[in-house]
This record gives structure tokens, sequence and C-alpha cells, in this order.
């Protein structure tokens, strides 16, 4: 870990003070891939803006079909407290990592880094939420742009995150036993106009719209509608946890799962 310094401001505006003033410094939200990525030195900032003492990026609200997660909520906050307005975002906050790892990281921090086996991302785009910086309001479908990669510019922080809650929902993941993180993750979601479907951690671009599947499901939300789809091997991530023809028949396997879970 290289050397360097740490602040805690109490509000937003200070911590984006800090940001715009060193552009070498970097925010920290829950600190569940930063710190690690700090450990083997592949991250050098020069600060640490550490944001878990600003009051307004907590709030979990659901107004108008609508469930809005302040930025700096933990994933075990959102596993409580949105149970009862989006019960299938609330059980894929809950199957995040182990009891520490949800008691520490934040939504936020978890978009912000787009990890490619991350699970929220799969919900957002699944379900066609909106990414709300300091600065401006980015549609889910514009603000993934490929592996650890998203539409945020430098010393931008996630303010709020909001979903439109669907009819019903889901999400399964076939999960790696150590770290948690899925090898493939799937997340189903019925609206009044049609189905998404969202999947993570099989792609080498990150997280994606699988359009086939919501055509199917749009027709007829039963797992049954999914018989006879796979998604292509091509562009999936191979590696020692699984090829991507794995990855792609898992995908298959655990989304009928989902949509049956859905029900």
């Amino acid at each position: 870990m290289y050397e360097f310094e740490f602040t805690r401001p109490t509000t937003l505006a200070d911590a984006l003070a800090v940001l715009k003033d060193d552009d070498e410094a970097q925010a920290l939200a829950g600190g569940q891939t930063l710190i690690p990525a700090l450990k083997q030195r592949l991250a050098m900032p020069s600060k640490l803006v550490s944001l878990t003492a600003i009051e307004e990026l907590r709030d979990i609200r659901a107004t108008g079909g609508v469930l809005s997660l302040g930025g700096g909520e933990t994933h075990r906050a959102i596993a409580h407290d949105a149970a009862e307005a989006f019960p299938g975002f609330a059980a894929l906050a809950g199957q995040i990592g182990d009891a520490a790892v949800r008691t520490r990281g934040t939504i936020g921090g978890s978009l912000a880094n787009n990890d490619p086996s991350a699970c929220y991302p799969a919900a957002v785009l699944a379900c066609g939420g909106t990414i709300v910086t300091d600065r401006r309001e980015i549609a889910a479908d514009d603000y993934f742009q490929g592996m650890f990669t998203t539409a945020l510019e430098e010393g931008e922080i996630i303010t709020r995150v909001n979903i439109p809650i669907p009819e019903v929902s889901a999400y399964v993941k076939f999960a790696q036993p150590a770290s948690r993180f899925a090898l493939v993750g799937v997340f189903v979601a019925r609206f009044p106009d049609g189905a998404r479907v969202g999947v993570t951690g099989a792609s080498e671009e990150g997280v994606f719209r699988w359009t086939e599947a919501e055509a199917a499901l749009s027709e007829s939300f039963t797992p049954e509608a999914l018989d006879g789809l796979s998604l292509p091997a091509e562009g999936l991530i191979s590696d020692i946890h699984g090829s991507a023809g794995y990855r792609a028949h898992i995908a298959a396997v655990i989304a009928r799962r989902a949509v049956a879970a859905a029900h």
C-alpha cells in the first residue's frame, strides 16, 4: 500500500471541494473494492476522501413506484429497509458478500467501481434505473460502459440511485464460493410494458441486458418461455473458475430459476 492522506468530511460539498482541489484524490465509500486494490498497489491516490460521515448520502424511500436509495446506503440497510417496497432488490442486497461486507459496502461504491461480477448492476440495468450524481442524472443503459468502466467523470460522486419497482422480480446468482462474487448472476423484472433481464459476471464487457430473453419473457413470463434460448459463448469470460461455454450454460439455467423465483 502506498502512502496517502485521509480525510472524512461531513458534507457532500466539503467532499467535492477536496476532490476538486486534488486531481489525485479519490472518494472512498465502503472500501470493499478500493481497499484491496490499495493493498495490492493497484491504486495510488494522494488522498482518500471518506464518504461514510455524510448523512445526506444515507436515505431509503419508495414513492411513486420508485425505490430511491442514497449512494451511501449499505447493502445491509438495503436488504432490511427495502424488503417491503422492493423484495427482489432487497433479496439481492442480502446475497452480497458476507455480513462484514454487507455492513461496510455501499450501493454507490459498488456502482462506481462497476466490478464485472458485482450484483447491483444486473438489477439497476434490468429495471432501467437512474444513477444520480452531484452533477447530473444518468440512465442505467448509458451508465455501464464496460468492465470497471462507467459514465462517471473524475471527481463525480453518486448521490442517489432511483430504481423503478417492477410488478415481480428476482435475482439468482451462481457464486464463487470463496469471494461470493457472481460467476454468473441474472436479475429478471416484469413491468406492465414487458420484461427486462440483466446479466452480471459473465461477459468480458461487464453487465449487459439479454434482449432475446427479454423478448421471450415479454410474451410469456414463465420459465418455459426461455426453453431453447442460450447465450452465445463468444465474448464471455473464461478463467480458472469456468469457461465461456460453462458461463453461457449457467446463465440460461439460472435465468429460468430467477423467473420461477419471481413467481
